[in-house]
């Protein structure tokens, strides 16, 4: 049993606490980034008022989930020196080169570029506007890329040789692209694209419920639901390959992930245990609804594929059990649960009640979408919980356990500072929850005339019936 209050335990939750909350916000950036640059090349294509304003509109919300992303950002970074010192000295040869690439590389293009992208309005040429768009959202992208790579070094580590305990890369390249980064860094990639259609889709189900703009969000809805079609089944495919990389690179997280504690015989075939009571001082199940054959099926793609269990591995290396079992299948339910949403909406729109007179006739299906809004956030999250817990005991799988990883520091200073994080990003995501609902409510300038190509007059074509609401 873990001492809840040891100096160990409180700087795990503390670092979780931060990453868990800071891991809101760049998702949505990520996603939101591309979402805007695909609005603002098909106004500059089209000339139609309908992608500016839903570029001006959205760029609104951006910039405040930006701004909340980045001051949730620094302590995490912070605290690899102050909390996590041991792990900074031994693998700061190269995770710390990483997240310096990504500050120097990708913050600091992001962050040069905003500023243009959201004032530069009438004051830069059309195409230097879109080209800051574009920086931002490749600087939002790359960011991620770093950061993704230096976590996916901790569960894969390679390109190194470690010596009395610290990390001496030897081929950054192997090291940078390790073997947990493609599936890694893509399955990210479209869980923030799939998050960002959602909050598109659901804040316009929102206006669609009240009658606001009917016209103006109805087209974007539309617009998401038939994006979520193409993105919802790539996520799933990408969870697939996610799932078969764990399962060569880290067997003992897999099988923690499936409370598999017993390898199937050659020629057996491996149960998917679709939910279960995992006794971990016992090493096995108390009870569980079992799939036959369907992990086998799932690891594999096969009905005898042998799978390793859990008493393979010494018990002092096993991760811990219930928070990546439990968190892998909300995310997994979430995942489904939103791809059943898209289909639906498909559904309602063949029968012709996405219109404006119909609409209103499919409260619940708009209901979902809003509810996706924190079903795509909790999968995220749960996403997250599945692969940084069945990670450990190690903070570098198979190199360096995370009790040998953390600052000793005095217990009151870590109470202390974790109750100042709990209450400081409290008052941050009150903060923004009331600066989104002024936006939402304000909604969209649908009167202002677009900006004009660089030297000809503003754009004064009348909008579209029913913008103007």
């Amino acid at each position: 049993m873990e001492d809840w209050l040891s100096v160990y335990m409180l700087s795990r939750i503390q670092f979780g606490v931060i990453a868990a909350f800071h891991i809101l916000f760049p998702p949505l950036t990520m996603g939101l980034s591309l979402i805007l640059l695909t609005f603002e090349v098909l106004w500059l294509r089209t000339r139609d008022a309908f992608y500016y304003r839903q570029l001006r509109f959205w760029t609104k919300l951006f910039l405040l989930n930006f701004g909340v992303g980045v001051v949730s950002g620094i302590p995490l970074e912070f605290s690899f020196g102050t909390n996590w010192a041991p792990f900074a000295r031994d693998t700061g040869s190269f995770v710390g080169h990483l997240l310096g690439y990504e500050a120097v590389l990708a913050f600091m293009l992001e962050s040069a570029f905003l500023s243009i992208m959201v004032f530069g309005w009438r004051r830069v040429s059309a195409g230097v506007h879109l080209f800051a768009t574009a920086m931002v959202a490749l600087g939002a992208n790359l960011s991620a890329f770093w950061i993704m790579s230096a976590n996916s070094w901790m569960q894969t580590p390679s390109g190194a040789v470690f010596q009395d305990g610290k990390a001496i890369i030897t081929d950054y390249f192997a090291a940078i692209f390790n073997e947990d980064l493609p599936a890694a860094y893509w399955h990210m990639t479209a869980a923030a694209l799939e998050l960002s259609l959602f909050v598109l889709g659901g804040v316009s189900a929102w206006y669609l419920l009240r009658g606001r703009h009917a016209d103006f969000f109805l087209r974007l809805f539309k617009g998401a639901a038939l994006a979520l079609l193409l993105v919802a089944p790539l996520q799933i495919w990408l969870g697939d390959l996610q799932g078969q990389s764990v399962a060569r690179s880290q067997p003992a997280k897999l099988a923690a992930m499936e409370a598999h504690w017993q390898t199937n015989p050659p020629g057996t075939g491996a149960a998917w245990a679709l939910l279960a009571w995992p006794d971990e001082a016992g090493q096995r199940n108390l009870w569980s609804l079992d799939i036959p054959y369907g992990l086998s099926l799932l690891v594999t793609h096969s009905p005898h594929g042998q799978v390793r269990g859990l008493r393979e591995f010494p018990p002092a290396d096993q991760p811990p059990v219930w928070i990546p079992f439990y968190s892998f299948r909300i995310m997994v339910a979430a995942g489904f649960f939103m791809a059943a949403v898209a289909l639906w909406t498909l559904w309602a729109w063949r029968r012709g009640d996405l219109t404006p007179a119909r609409i209103g006739t499919r409260r619940w299906l708009l209901r979902a979408w809003m509810a996706c809004i924190p079903i795509a956030y909790l999968a995220i999250e749960t996403g997250w919980f599945t692969r940084e817990v069945g990670r450990q005991p190690w903070i570098v799988y198979g190199i360096m356990r995370t009790e040998h990883a953390y600052s000793a520091l005095p217990l009151g200073t870590l109470l202390w500072s974790l109750v100042t994080y709990i209450v400081v990003y409290g008052v941050i995501i009150t903060m923004g929850f009331i600066l989104a609902r002024r936006i939402l409510r304000a909604g969209p300038d649908l009167s202002s005339p677009p900006p004009a190509p660089t030297g000809t007059a503003p754009d004064q074509r009348p909008l579209p019936q029913g913008e103007a609401g």
